[in-house]
């Protein structure tokens, strides 16, 4: 017994004379394990034992004992990085302030710590990407993703390197595009519109989904004199009727809008979408989708844009699938029956209209609260209330 007390007194004794990171790493290592935190790269407060540079020993309102919130956390010594990574398009994980959902805090065989191999760590949430094509582009094979993509933010959609013109051609030289197209003018702004950048069943990399008059005959729309719109809604009846209500896309833009969002030639599904639905919307509308990302409240994200607006027109305001009582209600089924009263008898005095869901909050998000419009202490009632 006598011996056991002597022991712990002296290695107390130890600890006392340690410098006071050393002296906690010494007790971390203790219960962890130290060969997780060996690699080819280690993290600096690791490499010098300093653990409660991050975590706190013993209590913490976050995950594994961290010090703070995890992006704020790494951003306290990468300082530099949140003005450089908060313009343009975000990494999800990087607007998130999720870090180690790409890099490994501790040690990795990665360069800047990315947790796995490159493309295995980019596939842990790009599942879905399809992985077996019959021709495959080369970057694609060989798991180089940052050949053509900026990890973090880019000022092109995609989180492209570049304009996409410009990625294609740094490698295919310009007169091979006349060869490749047997002589019919190509416009290199234009690749994607025809190629999956990643692979295909066809040969070139043109898109599986070929529309009717360019796998027949290029004349059905080339060469026609009406070379608006009409030349798409001619065979698209249904859509020429949807084109006529109120709030309609096709109003919004000079030339053909179709091919805003529309490939006349290939795609990778029956729509002949130039891009996934998220995405084409954010060409657009970033300012909605900046609001969206600096709002401290917001509504949930939503799989796509497409669940609340109609793609094409629609006879209500910001072309929603319904009113603003009616798209709501198809998830909120209860919020009806014990909030402010709303519908087509109450009547908004600021604008005349009816008073619907929207006209207290914004789903985009805002400052407030179940993105309110204002403070629901008193801000939004007095915004109608006057007197109140």
């Amino acid at each position: 017994m006598r011996a056991l007390v002597t022991l712990l007194l002296s290695s107390a004794a130890l600890l006392l004379f340690l410098p006071g990171p050393a002296r906690a790493a010494v007790v971390c290592l203790d219960c962890h394990d130290r060969n997780q935190f060996t690699n080819l790269v280690v993290h600096e407060p690791v490499r010098e034992e300093k653990c409660t540079r991050c975590h706190n020993p013993h209590v913490a309102r976050h995950d594994g004992l961290l010090m703070v919130r995890e992006g704020r956390l790494c951003y306290s010594c990468h300082d530099q990085l949140p003005n450089r990574f908060n313009r343009g398009y975000v990494h999800g994980p990087v607007a998130d302030g999720q870090c180690t959902v790409c890099h490994d805090p501790h040690a990795s065989a990665g360069a800047s710590l990315v947790n796995e191999d490159l493309a295995r760590n980019c596939l842990v949430c790009h599942d879905k990407l399809p992985l077996e094509f019959k021709y495959v582009h080369a970057p694609f094979s060989n798991g180089g993703c940052t050949e053509c993509h900026l990890p973090h933010n880019s000022e092109q959609q995609g989180l492209l390197k570049a304009r996409a013109d410009e990625l294609c051609l740094s490698c295919h030289q310009p007169e091979s595009l006349q060869n490749g197209h047997e002589n019919f003018p190509a416009d290199p702004a234009g690749c994607l519109t025809c190629h999956n950048p990643h692979g295909s069943d066809r040969p070139g990399l043109v898109r599986n989904v070929l529309h009717p008059p360019f796998e027949k005959d290029c004349a059905t729309c080339h060469g026609l004199k009406k070379m608006q719109a009409a030349v798409c809604l001619d065979c698209h009846h249904g859509v020429s009727e949807e084109m006529m209500r109120i709030h309609s896309h096709l109003t919004r833009q000079d030339g053909n809008s179709c091919l805003n969002c529309h490939s006349p030639h290939a795609g990778d599904d029956e729509r002949l979408l130039r891009g996934p639905l998220q995405q084409l919307c954010v060409s657009c509308h970033m300012d909605v989708i900046e609001g969206y990302r600096l709002s401290t409240y917001k509504h949930p994200a939503m799989q796509n844009c497409g669940d609340c607006h109609e793609p094409h027109a629609s006879n209500t305001l910001s072309m929603l699938k319904g009113d603003g009582i009616e798209v709501c209600a198809r998830c909120h089924e209860s919020q009806g029956a014990f909030s402010h009263p709303i519908g087509g008898d109450v009547i908004d005095e600021r604008t005349g209209q009816a008073m619907t869901c929207v006209t207290c909050h914004n789903p985009m998000g805002t400052e407030f609260a179940f993105h309110l419009l204002d403070d629901r202490g008193k801000g939004l009632c007095i915004l109608c209330h006057k007197n109140y």
